[in-house]
């Protein structure tokens, strides 16, 4: 008997499709199985099969079987109620929700973590907090205990390759549009240059790691924005043997506070050493700083992680709650 856990999949853009993708040519008996494809209009077995009328979601996690929801749907305002209510249900349901959409985390986090604890559910959010890298684990349980009071981060690879292509030399559009070439960046770019998605996912870390409420927590950006004027200050710092990044930092003796802000970086520390779209969170912790970098910004590294999250809850190997009432 196959002991495969099914998945249901929300959202069939570049992260969905890339996900999808990985399910469907992994193998070995506890390998999660894809077991329908949904988009807001539609829904489908299996990405060769025509789309059929969109069910409501609770008759597909009931048809299905499903144990992992995993959503893969815009971050933006437009569907962040609808991917709210669809994960509340999961989860009450008892259906693990894989997420690397970030909107709904945002306004709703204490009540989805309400839900995993009363649904017996998990929550794991590695593609909305930095891709490939393990950022959110490290947050949720791999500084746990000690003694982690700061946050520093580059958590956005957009940023970091836009300002590293101005420093050699790139008038700031043909950074811009080389970034896009490269399928390094989304077709708005707006959160990405104005410090938004850096502070967002910050939020998302210092939730995790500190037990804040997401959607409490404030955030300043000024100076964070990344435009036609940066050339000459990312030129400036690389003149003096740095390298301009933008930074978000978040602190226990702060709550409830993340900052994003641009930082000339000097050599030996971390976020100086990130090449091109790498991303790298520094947890000072009273054991000394907790670096995890690398992890490319890509929509493949979103749909990894996701993917890594989905063997997290879904593969046999015991069980148990994530810290934060389930969110993690």
């Amino acid at each position: 008997m196959s002991n495969q856990a099914t998945v249901v999949l929300s959202g069939y853009g570049p992260v969905g499709r890339a996900y999808a993708d990985r399910l469907l040519t992994a193998s070995g008996d506890t390998s999660p199985r894809l077991a329908a494809i949904r988009t807001s209009a539609a829904e489908r077995t299996a990405p060769e099969l025509p789309p059929g009328p969109l069910p409501p979601l609770a008759e597909t996690l009931e048809r299905t079987g499903a144990v992992v929801l995993a959503q893969a749907v815009p971050s933006s305002p437009a569907v962040r109620e609808q991917a709210a209510a669809d994960a509340l249900l999961a989860l009450h349901r008892g259906v693990h929700v894989v997420s690397a959409t970030k909107s709904h985390l945002l306004s709703h986090w204490a009540e989805l973590g309400r839900a995993a604890a009363e649904g017996g559910a998990l929550i794991r959010i590695s593609g909305a907090t930095g891709a490939a890298l393990p950022a959110a684990d490290m947050a949720r349980t791999g500084v746990r205990g000690l003694g982690c009071h700061t946050l520093r981060a580059c958590p956005t690879g957009t940023a970091t390759f836009v300002l590293d292509r101005l420093t050699s030399g790139d008038p700031f559009p043909a950074a811009v549009a080389e970034a896009r070439r490269r399928g390094i960046a989304e077709a708005d770019l707006s959160a990405d240059l104005s410090g938004a998605d850096a502070a967002t996912k910050a939020r998302l870390l210092a939730a995790l790691l500190w037990g804040w409420d997401a959607a409490a927590v404030r955030t300043y950006t000024g100076g964070a924005g990344i435009g036609e004027s940066t050339a000459e200050a990312a030129r400036a710092a690389a003149a003096r043997g740095h390298r301009l990044r933008a930074v978000a930092t978040a602190s226990a003796d702060e709550p409830l506070l993340v900052r994003v802000g641009l930082e000339e970086t000097a050599p030996g520390d971390p976020l100086y050493a990130l090449n091109g779209p790498e991303k790298a969170v520094v947890y000072g912790c009273e054991a000394g700083d907790i670096t995890v970098s690398g992890g490319a910004s890509s929509p493949l590294g979103a749909a990894l992680a996701m993917v890594k999250d989905t063997l997290d809850v879904a593969v046999p190997k015991g069980f148990g709650f994530g810290l934060g009432l389930g969110l993690g």
